[in-house]
């Protein structure tokens, strides 16, 4: 038997999906003589997602507002941080943003602002999570602990009855967990499970750039408000916790919605660590798409609302997703496969609170 850990995807694929898909997007960039990275639209977006995100933070530090302004400003952060890890720093870190390789890094770095590491994020995200999507034990974005049961495969607790109610309050802590604890325990395991995207980092720098990264983004958003501004440090705590708590509750919502609602799959490996697709028509099981149509939606998510042809084409920018869409779409439906959308946002959300109560339900097997 093969390591149990070990996943391969088919090879057999008689529709020909992908490579007639691949070729149609292909011809559509060579045929509209345009480029697969960003451009000036995504460069905007950028100046406004870190306007959003930053010159909150800098009237905090320059006027004299009271408490409730300084509380509405930190929202207002919240929804830039946001904004800046959907639409700059994930196509940065897809190699997707740009042509050019320093720039994408650059833009992937920004990540460290958003209090993760790129390292981790890279392996978590582009490695375990884009070649393994939905399958349980191996996309880490199945596993929340024991404390919310995504899948069928996962051990069922008393508690997780009542988790279509409680989960939406536990979201919000993403990316305060990335701030304090995760990065140290994802570095630990993926140094030790040898895990990288590309070439592995040397164990020592790794850490150095974590406790360094570290330092300094607390610096920034707690050390000089408190010491160097003299606001109240209840205040300062507070405003962090809010900050937080909106961008972690936007990003996973928008990131549940794509693969954890009622249309998607959760699938296994047989005995030989076999799936049984090939991974490209994996990935039309296993995501979904969600309010296409709506413009604002499309804009602020940085086009994770069209995750199919995101895990599809990863390293294409999301600008270009509405365009090539419809061209995904045809293809999957000449070859009889699925692919999966709602038509609202608010058809995903209930969707995605459905599957969690179903998935909170005691299994029949333990009766």
């Amino acid at each position: 038997m093969k390591n149990p850990n070990y996943v391969r995807f088919s090879r057999i694929d008689s529709t020909k999906f992908f490579r007639t898909l691949n070729k149609r997007v292909n011809s559509y960039f060579k045929d509209n003589n345009i480029s697969k990275t960003g451009n000036w639209k995504l460069y905007l977006k950028t100046v406004v997602m870190f306007s959003l995100f930053l010159a909150p933070y800098f009237l905090i530090l320059s006027l004299d507002i009271s408490q409730w302004w300084m509380l509405a400003l930190t929202i207002v952060m919240g929804v830039g941080m946001a904004g800046v890890g959907m639409n700059v720093m994930h196509d940065g870190n897809h190699e997707a943003y740009s042509s050019k390789n320093w720039i994408n890094k650059f833009m992937g770095g920004t990540i460290y602002i958003l209090a993760g590491n790129v390292y981790n994020w890279q392996v978590q995200h582009n490695v375990l999570h884009h070649t393994y999507t939905n399958i349980h034990g191996h996309d880490e974005d199945l596993d929340a602990g024991r404390i919310i049961r995504f899948t069928e495969h996962a051990k069922w607790s008393r508690f997780h009855r009542f988790q279509h109610y409680y989960a939406v309050f536990l979201y919000g802590l993403m990316t305060f967990n990335w701030a304090l604890t995760t990065d140290f325990k994802q570095t630990k395991r993926y140094l030790s499970k040898e895990l990288s995207y590309g070439k592995l980092p040397n164990a020592g720098r790794q850490w150095s750039i974590i406790a360094i990264t570290k330092l300094i983004y607390l610096a920034i958003w707690i050390g000089i408000p408190m010491f160097f501004i003299s606001i109240a440090w209840w205040k300062v705590l507070i405003g962090f916790f809010v900050m937080h708590y909106t961008a972690g509750l936007i990003l996973s919502i928008v990131f549940q919605l794509a693969h954890v609602v009622k249309q998607t799959e959760m699938p296994l490996p047989d005995e030989t660590g076999s799936m049984k697709n090939t991974w490209a028509i994996h990935q039309l099981y296993t995501t979904a798409n969600f309010a296409t149509n709506n413009k604002l939606v499309n804009w602020f998510t940085g086009g994770l609302n069209h995750q199919v042809e995101h895990h599809i084409f990863p390293n294409i920018s999301h600008i270009h997703y509405s365009k090539i869409a419809e061209i995904v779409k045809q293809t999957a439906r000449e070859c009889n496969l699925p692919y999966n959308e709602y038509e609202t946002m608010m058809a995903a959300i209930q969707a995605h609170f459905q599957h969690l109560k179903a998935m909170g339900k005691k299994p029949a097997f333990s009766e």
